[in-house]
């Protein structure tokens, strides 16, 4: 351990030195890379934590956009600004811990280190023990790109010993990817030594169905958006938030939709739905949809482990009747279970999407973009999407409120989170 910081030390001499030019084209060559081994990063995560290779190739050419966004528009974010007689400049902070999750391996880490690379930081990446291999490539390709071994070290530790890797002088911030309680434990040590952080936590996302939604539509979206990486995403949507009067179409279109994700081998083309990452994670998603419908809600789809190879299989699953003080509504449900909640109209709609600890994502679904634009404003979240879903965009800042986490990434927000901003006057 002390070795890798003291060579990320090193490191972050020379990178600090490095024109924006030169990042720039380390950053390009790191898009080329993973561009072009996307089959085997694929593969990678695939036997890891269970990712459909096709999904898996997405991640990894979502990783590459990255890459190329902050190439080719990082040295504008970070150029000195004149304001009234003085000058404020962005510089870089040092070696930045990065404490990343296990269900995006790639693009959790390339979306903090494609910005933090081109501001001039180090990384220290403590990735989730179930993807080593991940965590290896990640590095691998990083020192490739760039032609030198000292800019991004893995450290291979149990949560135990994260604490004094933050207390480190040599570390100088850190970006967390989790749970809320783990996050809650990176804050306090943060804080404790006075290191900047970004966390990024969990979610309970509310898709808000207004009566006059294209219904057809947002069947297919929320199903998409419910089932993006097997449910086992923070801004995956989690609560539907249905008016009444279209509430029983509205179901059966969505049932529908998420009959079509049959789960299958994650090494199979045509697999949408691969297994849930651990089996005690699927066992814990089983037991919310049990113990909501002893609570009252209606089991309409799925809800049994099937009889698969993999123990950690999940079916789509789709609730209904979910109601506030249903573990369904009150929790986060990291896996492929979608809970629908009627409501009578906007205001319950808003009051609903905001009753959680959580503010990470939504979505508002109406025919009138004005209409749903005033809903939008309305709802206590990072982010909004109108008519689609949630996603995380290079180009916008990304992150949320409440028990969500706090601090931005992505975006020109990003890209300034581990800079030292300094007034020259």
């Amino acid at each position: 351990m002390a070795d890798a910081l003291s060579e990320l030390t090193a490191g972050f001499g020379a990178l600090k030195e490095m024109s924006y030019q030169d990042r720039a084209a380390g950053l390009q060559r790191l898009a080329d890379l993973l561009e072009a081994r996307q089959d085997e990063l694929a593969r990678l995560m695939a036997e890891e934590m269970g990712k459909p290779v096709k999904q898996g190739r997405a991640e990894a050419v979502k990783c590459a956009s990255a890459c190329r966004y902050y190439a080719e528009h990082g040295a504008a974010m970070l150029a000195p600004q004149e304001r009234e007689g003085a000058t404020i400049i962005y510089q870089p902070l040092g070696t930045v811990l990065a404490i990343m999750p296990w269900n995006f391996p790639l693009w959790q880490a390339f979306r903090f280190a494609a910005p933090a690379l081109m501001a001039g930081n180090t990384i220290l990446l403590k990735h989730a023990t179930n993807v080593p291999g991940c965590a290896k490539a990640i590095v691998a390709l990083v020192a490739e790109a760039f032609g030198r071994g000292d800019l991004i070290h893995a450290v291979f530790i149990p949560g135990k010993e994260v604490e004094p890797l933050i207390a480190d002088p040599r570390v100088r911030a850190v970006t967390f990817t989790g749970s809320t309680e783990a996050g809650r434990k990176v804050a306090a040590a943060a804080g404790k030594h006075l290191k900047k952080s970004v966390l990024e936590l969990g979610g309970s996302d509310p898709y808000l169905i207004l009566h006059d939604a294209d219904l057809a539509a947002a069947a297919k979206t929320c199903a998409a958006a419910r089932m993006v990486n097997g449910g086992q995403s923070c801004i995956a949507a989690k609560r539907f938030l249905v008016a009444a009067t279209v509430h029983d179409e509205f179901v059966d279109l969505l049932a529908k939709e998420l009959a079509v994700f049959v789960p299958g081998d994650p090494l199979n083309e045509a697999t949408l739905l691969g297994p849930m990452a651990r089996e005690d994670l699927r066992d814990e998603i089983h037991a919310q949809v049990k113990d909501s419908v002893a609570a009252g809600a209606t089991l309409v789809l799925g809800g049994e482990i099937p009889e698969l190879r993999d123990k950690s299989y999940y079916p789509a699953t789709l609730l209904t009747d979910v109601k506030p003080g249903i573990r369904a509504f009150d929790e986060e449900t990291f896996g492929p279970v979608a809970a629908v909640v009627k409501v009578s109209g906007d205001e319950e709609a808003v009051w609903l999407a905001n009753l959680t600890p959580f503010g990470l994502g939504a979505a508002v679904f109406s025919s009138d973009p004005a209409r749903a634009r005033a809903i939008a404003e309305r709802i206590e979240s990072g982010t909004v999407a109108i008519n689609t879903q949630v996603v995380s965009d290079p180009r916008f800042p990304f992150g949320g409120v409440k028990d969500s986490g706090w601090g931005r990434e992505l975006g020109e927000e990003g890209i300034r989170e581990f800079v030292n901003v300094k007034t020259l006057r």
